[in-house]
């Protein structure tokens, strides 16, 4: 025979449980400001993963994921609880780093190239021949409209759905640039097959 307290306690629902993020930011919500970090705890790699892959710059991945997560602190109270927490969560992410890659493109305008002035450092297959590391220098040469569908795609695992909400537009817009990204992938890969074989 189960006590009433151990009874209440087996009702009680699991506050961490790995699919409930709601309750966290009901938690949080309701002034538990511990919950937060919980919240980043969970989520913090995938936000890493995803700037990471779109900026192609490690210089730039744990500023852009703290400016994420300080976004989140400060928005959360505003969550509608309409869609899953890692969609808004990940649209706030990719809209982040579209800042930073406007401001880059920004830069590069007011501050013209010397003559002779390398545009990038290049490595050759044989110099880095990891293969997981010259699919991502791959994936950073796509335009950011088809990176980014394709990462949160073929990387994140992202369905249409959670794709079409996190960048905002047509789901067949999301399966047109899925499609030429992959496209464009091949051929930029093309020329390297036998380092990735």
């Amino acid at each position: 025979m189960v006590s009433n307290d151990k009874e209440k306690d087996l009702q009680q629902p699991q506050v961490l449980s790995i699919d409930d993020d709601y309750a966290i930011i009901r938690q949080f919500i309701d002034g538990d400001s511990s919950a937060f970090q919980i919240l980043v705890k969970r989520h913090k790699e995938k936000v890493r993963n995803i700037v990471y892959v779109t900026m192609n710059n490690s210089a730039l991945v744990d500023d852009i994921a703290q400016e994420v997560f300080i976004t989140v602190y400060k928005n959360l109270k505003y969550f509608r609880f309409e869609s899953q927490f890692t969609t808004w969560l990940y649209r706030i992410t990719v809209n982040r780093c579209k800042d930073y890659l406007r401001k880059m493109n920004v830069r590069k305008i007011f501050s013209p190239l010397e003559e002779g002035t390398e545009v990038t450092e290049y490595t050759t297959p044989a110099e880095n021949n990891d293969v997981s590391r010259i699919v991502m220098d791959a994936i950073s040469k796509l335009p950011a409209k088809l990176r980014m569908p394709l990462v949160l795609k073929d990387i994140e695992g992202f369905s249409y759905q959670e794709i079409s909400e996190t960048l905002k537009c047509e789901m067949g817009t999301v399966k047109s640039r899925i499609f030429r990204g992959r496209e464009r992938l091949k051929e930029i890969l093309q020329p390297l097959e036998r380092e990735l074989l």
